[in-house]
């Protein structure tokens, strides 16, 4: 098990940008994966991007374009760079880390209102 605390969460209005950071207690250079899920009020929780131990990077198809994921080692943080926000993108982001086991943080809200 690895901690994962993220930061970087707050209140945007639509169309403005936030930059969501995990980071971890030990070192990613290892994880098999590392990404980020959301979870609305009232709503599953949904996968939003990963970032592979080989830098591979998925994402879900309403952020595509939008979210940029990546890892830096050195820092062993993981970001979320979130631009053109919109309302439906109002959510808890939690990180989690595939070691394989899965660890997950507890989550940073964002709101996206105007």
């Amino acid at each position: 098990q690895v901690e994962l605390v993220e930061s970087g969460g707050g209140l945007v209005q639509p169309g403005g940008s936030l930059r969501l950071s995990c980071a971890a207690s030990a070192s990613i250079s290892s994880f098999n994966a590392m990404g980020w899920y959301r979870q609305a009020p009232g709503r599953e929780r949904e996968f939003v991007a990963r970032v592979t131990r080989n830098d591979y990077t998925y994402y879900a198809d309403p952020v595509k374009g939008r979210f940029t994921i990546s890892r830096d080692n050195a820092e062993n943080t993981v970001y979320l760079q979130m631009n053109n926000l919109k309302p439906e993108d109002t959510a808890t982001y939690l990180c989690y880390a595939a070691l394989p086991s899965m660890s997950w943080g507890k989550g940073t809200l964002v709101t996206v209102s105007s």
